[in-house]
């Protein structure tokens, strides 16, 4: 049996509550679980110690029994001192997808020919007066 240390969502709407549970990883987000090791009220202040309770010691039991965290609650284990979390680095995150780099490219291209159609236009502007002071 896989085991999982989740998150599982009670509370009213817009007023979250979450039991960090220690489930099989078939089971359902709020379904069944093996056992409760804690809980996280994220309406409470950053700073207030009863925002995320951790019994540390069942929490230790079970990942010594194969059992991984999610990555929120390894975040919470990393913040307590049980666990270490690896930095993530993804650089290409904030860089835009194939398809929007196909339209800043369009765009930049009917940019272009706007100004070179300008360019041109300007050009031809001004080389018409001057052959009609020459035809004079």
């Amino acid at each position: 049996m896989a085991l999982k240390i989740r998150l599982a969502r009670g509370g009213a709407k817009k007023r979250p509550f979450y039991r960090i549970v220690v489930a099989d990883v078939r089971s359902p987000r709020d379904g069944r679980f093996v056992e409760k090791v804690g809980s996280y009220n994220p309406m409470l202040p950053k700073d207030n110690a009863d925002r995320v309770v951790l019994d540390a010691e069942r929490i230790q039991h079970w990942l010594s029994h194969g059992a991984k965290p999610s990555d929120r609650v390894l975040r919470f284990l990393d913040a307590a001192g049980l666990m270490t979390r690896e930095a993530r680095n993804n650089p290409n995150k904030a860089e835009p997808g194939q398809k929007a780099k196909e339209r800043l490219a369009e765009k930049l291209q009917a940019a272009e020919d706007a100004a070179a159609a300008a360019a041109e236009a300007a050009s031809a502007g001004a080389e018409a007066p001057a052959e009609e002071a020459s035809a004079e």
